[in-house]
């Protein structure tokens, strides 16, 4: 009995050994399914990897680009503080200018030579000088261009006289002193200018 049943087990794994050897049509059918899925699911993977990698680069644009903005952002910040530092007393200047205007225009109508007048002089005189010493600790420069040659980007030309004596765009008289503030100007100077006669 033993026999038969060592025989029966020999021809069950011979039969189970024929079939693996011999995959049925369907089994066949199947592997390649399977397989073809697999290869499928590795492709789609690729897909979603390049994908991603994708995504990956345009997100580093973005933030590169959100980090470029933020930058310039910083610097006309920063520019425009120092603007402000440099050029925030322009108005107040603007307002002060005439204050000077009038302290020059006394100075040169009233007689410094009558003795009445002398303390009055040196008083404005003295009013004066600290007035420009004043402004130019704060970076003023006072544009009096008399004899010198007419520059538009500094001088406004009031009017043109013939002059032979000089040479032509000669700044012959100046009407109103010109500043400037930091090396920006704040008003020109108002001048008469020579041409050929």
């Amino acid at each position: 009995m033993a026999k038969e049943r060592s025989e029966e087990e020999q021809i069950e794994t011979g039969e189970q050994a024929a079939e693996v050897e011999n995959p049925s049509a369907e089994e066949q059918h199947a592997a390649e399914e399977a397989l073809q899925e697999e290869l499928t699911g590795e492709s789609a993977l690729e897909v979603e990897i390049a994908s991603l990698h994708q995504q990956l680069a345009e997100h580093k644009d973005m933030v590169m680009r959100a980090q470029a903005d933020v930058q310039n952002a910083r610097r006309r910040a920063q520019q425009d503080v120092e603007k402000a530092h440099k050029f925030g007393v322009e108005k107040l200047l603007k307002d002060l200018l005439p204050v000077v205007d009038n302290l020059e225009r006394a100075l040169s109508t009233i007689d410094s030579e009558h003795e009445a007048h002398k303390s009055v002089v040196e008083g404005i005189e003295l009013t004066h000088k600290s007035f420009l010493d004043t402004l130019g600790k704060y970076s003023v420069e006072t544009i009096d261009p008399a004899g010198e040659p007419f520059d538009p980007e500094l001088h406004q030309a009031m009017a043109q006289v013939p002059n032979g004596d000089v040479e032509p765009n000669t700044v012959l008289e100046v009407f109103q002193k010109g500043y400037r503030l930091n090396g920006r100007l704040v008003r020109p100077a108002m001048v008469v200018v020579s041409k050929a006669p």
